[in-house]
């Protein structure tokens, strides 16, 4: 499997949010990339709303 096509920064930053080293991000599957995504996006959504309220 070949790394992901990212640059990086964005490596960094990913690895930083998802709290995975960059090594194991590189190559992580893209389905399961994007899940960690979306649900880290979730989680900031949600906390957001409480903020709100």
């Amino acid at each position: 499997m070949k790394p992901l096509q990212i640059s990086p920064e964005t490596a960094i930053k990913l690895s930083e949010q998802l709290k995975v080293p960059i090594e194991q991000l590189m190559h992580m599957p893209q389905h399961i990339l994007m899940k960690k995504m979306m649900e880290l996006a979730q989680k900031e959504q949600a906390e957001k709303e409480n903020e709100e309220k």
